[in-house]
């Protein structure tokens, strides 16, 4: 992701939420929704990370997630795995 947005939060009436995302390998820019991420929490850093699938080359992307990122794909209702 090259900067994470969102639309509105998960108890508004406004749009649903929509994350801006950028595939490393082709370089397409693009939103995502919710249910197209994933975000993985583990003991460390290191172990904590977002990933998707690039919708226009089909590459599995994988990045890391700091405090701020896992802030808002878990307030914007995106699937979270915690390890223990």
């Amino acid at each position: 992701m090259t900067g994470t947005t969102m639309a509105a939060g998960p108890f508004t009436d406004g749009p649903p939420v929509q994350f801006k995302a950028a595939c490393p390998d082709c370089r397409a820019r693009f939103e995502l929704a919710p249910g197209e991420l994933r975000l993985a929490i583990g003991g460390s850093r290191r172990s904590t990370f977002y990933s998707f699938t690039c919708p226009e080359c089909g590459v599995a992307v994988r990045k890391p997630a700091g405090e701020r990122i896992v802030e808002l794909l878990t307030g914007g209702g995106v699937r979270t795995l915690r390890s223990v």
